[in-house]
């Protein structure tokens, strides 16, 4: 019999309950098959995550793929387990090939293939993905305001943006009686602090914004797998060897052994742990091939680190 965790530490988006760990949708339709994407969708739901994150450009960029290949999955694997109710599905719009960019014509066609992908007619967390700055705020956020109050999407959210149009549009929002952006999601890990902290993490410390980084791994970098003079058979190990060769690179997998080596547990354990305790962080992204990939990540929702061990990563990621 398979152990279940029983939901913990869940976090707020809104008003969504989500799990420490977001899994990222990237790999669905890319690097894993459907069977392979079932298997660990099952796994990290069995494991009490319930927060999956997708977009409809995944994967574009793949030969042969158009966009919506991993909405196509998610959407097949909720049909299949009928457990729609029971998980929290994210996902973006702006960025695929044919619905680029934010206007409200564009914004409206979009989210009705996603949901029909998606096999579902909710979207609990709509992201833009990408910020439009040809478009006024008032045209976006009025195009997801009425997705809202048409019941499509439950909460908005915005990824890639500035904190000055961040600050425009929760504005909007406010003078208007819109709904309003609840979390962002930033690129954030130990190799890439400048990407969120400052201005940006200011602007959704201010306005209560959860934020849920991307590249929380630094496309696997942070596991610790590739090392100088390693070869790692990954469609993202080029993404991760760029920073091997830094001197921040290599301070920081030293220090992420250090404390990976205390708690008896994987370097991804500790680079996402040290992600969930920064300020405004909600539940970091990650994604899984396979499922033998999923208990380090799973394992952040048990693991606390010391403020020595914060400060050591602190120093050798500065």
């Amino acid at each position: 019999m398979t152990a279940t965790h029983t939901p913990r530490n869940r976090q707020s988006l809104g008003s969504l309950s989500v799990s420490p760990l977001s899994l990222g949708g990237n790999v669905f339709g890319w690097t894993a098959d459907e069977s392979e994407s079932f298997a660990v969708l099952d796994a990290y739901v069995a494991g009490g995550g319930n927060f999956i994150d997708t977009a409809d450009v995944y994967s574009a960029w793949v030969p042969g793929n158009k966009g919506g290949e991993s909405e196509t999955v998610l959407g097949n694997w909720l049909a299949s387990r009928g457990n729609r109710s029971d998980v929290v599905i994210a996902t973006k719009v702006g960025a695929h090939p044919d619905f680029k960019g934010l206007s409200a014509a564009t914004i409206k066609s979009a989210v009705d293939l996603s949901l029909s992908r998606l096999r579902t007619d909710y979207i609990d967390l709509y992201y833009t993905h990408y910020d439009d700055e040809s478009v006024e705020v008032g045209e976006f956020l009025t195009a997801l305001d009425d997705l809202v109050r048409a019941g499509k999407v439950r909460e908005i959210a915005a990824s890639n943006i500035s904190a000055k149009r961040l600050e425009e549009s929760l504005a909007f929002s406010a003078r208007e009686g819109l709904a309003r952006y609840v979390a962002l999601q930033p690129h954030y890990n130990l190799v890439s602090r400048d990407t969120y902290e400052g201005e940006l993490a200011d602007t959704a410390a201010r306005h209560g914004l959860a934020a849920v980084p991307y590249y929380a791994l630094a496309s696997g970098f942070l596991t610790g797998k590739y090392r100088p003079g390693t070869t790692v058979d990954s469609a993202r190990s080029g993404g991760a060897l760029k920073y091997a060769d830094t001197d921040r690179g290599q301070r920081v997998l030293q220090a992420l052994d250090t404390v990976a080596a205390a708690h008896e547990a994987e370097q991804a354990t500790v680079a996402l742990a040290w992600l969930a305790a920064q300020p405004t962080v909600a539940a970091p992204i990650a994604s899984a091939r396979t499922v033998e990939q999923l208990p380090a990540l799973l394992a952040v929702g048990d693991l606390t680190l010391t403020e020595a061990e914060l400060a050591l990563l602190n120093e050798a990621s500065a």
